[in-house]
């Protein structure tokens, strides 16, 4: 097989999804020689037919949101997600919410940051996917972005905590909180009181 049947291939597989790993462009190309396949990568770098988001994943678009695929178990949270529920008016770097176990903080990705943030796996529910180009993005709902700011204790002002009650399903709030312990439980209601 040419080299031009295997770009076509890796072309292809870049169509399909947001976001491709080294492994599935060895599985395309049927696991040929290690260097040829990284070789080959290199070349498309190097003319920018495609982008690197990380080490070992490459998209066809530069988009930070993209670094979510690269974590597998993992949403846009936090002030991300207050921002795009419009809640918070400040624009926001993305945000990304992840049960792996990787280097947490800020990451460079195409020129811009993105803010990493772990989270224990009983913690890992709550989410909406939402449509952008050809694939879906999941966010935090408006519930489990309340939790999330109170369990990472991150800053909520009086005009942001008016806007989450009016629009918190309570029911559903009452059944997240469930499985976290009762310091913060008690936090959330007692912010939710005011």
């Amino acid at each position: 097989m040419g080299k031009v049947k295997y770009l076509d291939k890796i072309r292809e597989l870049l169509k399909k999804s947001p976001v491709v790993d080294i492994n599935s462009l060895k599985r395309v190309m049927e696991k040929k020689d290690k260097k040829y396949i990284h070789l080959l990568i290199n070349n498309l770098l190097k003319k920018k037919e495609i982008k690197q988001i990380t080490k070992g994943y490459y998209s066809l678009e530069e988009n930070s949101n993209l670094l979510l695929f690269t974590l597998k178990q993992a949403y846009l949270g936090l002030q991300d997600a207050m921002s795009f529920y419009g809640i918070w008016e400040q624009e926001t770097v993305p945000v990304i919410v992840t049960t792996r176990n990787v280097r947490t903080g800020i990451r460079q990705v195409f020129g811009a940051n993105a803010l990493i943030r772990k989270i224990n796996k009983k913690y890992f529910f709550g989410l909406d996917y939402f449509q952008e180009n050809n694939y879906a993005l999941p966010y935090s709902d408006i519930e489990k972005t309340f939790i999330d700011m109170v369990h990472f204790k991150q800053p909520l002002d009086k005009e942001a905590i008016k806007e989450f009650k009016k629009q918190i399903d309570k029911a559903k709030l009452k059944e997240y909180l469930q499985v976290y312990p009762n310091k913060t439980k008690k936090r959330i209601l007692k912010l939710l009181a005011k």
